[in-house]
């Protein structure tokens, strides 16, 4: 059974939204300005790595520092869809350059927990998620501007996935991909295909011109990057959710499918990373410093 959504959205008001595209890793950030302000938050931002070689770089964040200052914008939030495996989050760099406040589901702290075992962090990693500013519960709001964005619990990807709604606009992270793309992955520790097929339900029953932008897209069959869709088009033909598929006929499929993925290529980065809220995890002596642990994912 699909929660209701705990708030109304306004669908009156209208965000500018300007994306960026990571070739590399296939990830979409947002920068989502609020047109009667300057203000804006910054969804999903990527910070670089050449993990073969060790290094750590700012080129996709500096894009959207470059941008939020040429069109003289106040940014207010960072907001985190998620713990993403994918990808390492840029959100301390953005913060340091031009202020904000970082903001993720509460259920970080599950994922905090989960991974703090499996990298064997010790006591001084707090599982908390005292690293973020902000900890969003199902239905909580908070301002960019004179908008109001609300938080939207939708677990099954991860155990901290949100959908963040702003005035038209819903910022979806993993829970659905592209009408042609389907779905997420529901296999990582804390995922769960039938809390995900309830998750992307809650996000259907958002009005029908609901706008969605997505984390990701891999151009399937060969097709141009896209990353925004509406409730209805996902609602009519999303491959693996479209109107009719039943719940098990759903978690038959994606079950199935998880089964033949492969890892994500930078899974072991990501996790540590983004569980620290987009820290770099160091060292005894203070070193920024990964961990690698065998047969442990």
């Amino acid at each position: 059974m699909t929660d209701p959504i705990p708030f109304t959205p306004d669908l009156s008001v209208k965000p500018e939204v300007t994306a960026f595209y990571d070739k590399e890793t296939g990830t979409i950030s947002y920068v989502v300005k609020d047109p009667k302000s300057d203000a804006c938050a910054v969804i999903d931002s990527v910070m670089d790595i050449d993990y073969a070689a060790g290094r750590i770089a700012y080129a996709n964040a500096d894009r959207i520092i470059q941008h939020i200052k040429d069109h003289g914008l106040k940014l207010e939030w960072i907001i985190e869809t998620h713990a993403h495996a994918d990808h390492l989050s840029a959100a301390p760099y953005i913060q340091q350059k031009l202020g904000g406040k970082m903001g993720i589901g509460e259920n970080i702290r599950i994922v905090q927990d989960t991974f703090g075992k499996i990298f064997n962090e010790g006591t001084e990693f707090q599982r908390d998620g005292s690293q973020f500013d902000r900890l969003f519960t199902d239905g909580d709001s908070y301002t960019i501007g004179t908008m109001t964005a609300y938080a939207m619990e939708t677990p099954g990807h991860t155990p901290a996935c949100m959908t963040h709604v702003i005035g038209d606009a819903a910022f979806v992270g993993d829970t659905l991909f592209m009408p042609d793309g389907g779905s997420a992955r529901a296999d990582f520790p804390g995922g769960d295909a039938r809390t995900l097929f309830r998750s992307i339900k809650r996000v259907l029953s958002l009005p029908p011109g609901m706008r969605l932008f997505m984390c990701h897209d891999y151009g399937p069959n060969g097709r141009d990057i896209r990353w925004e869709t509406t409730v209805a088009d996902e609602r009519a033909h999303n491959i693996h959710v479209h109107d009719g598929v039943s719940e098990d006929e759903f978690v038959k499929v994606r079950e199935a499918r998880d089964k033949t993925l492969a890892m994500p290529k930078l899974i072991i980065p990501s996790l540590q990373v983004n569980m620290r809220a987009g820290h770099l995890p160091k060292d005894d002596s203070g070193r920024p410093m990964l961990k690698v642990p065998l047969n442990g994912l």
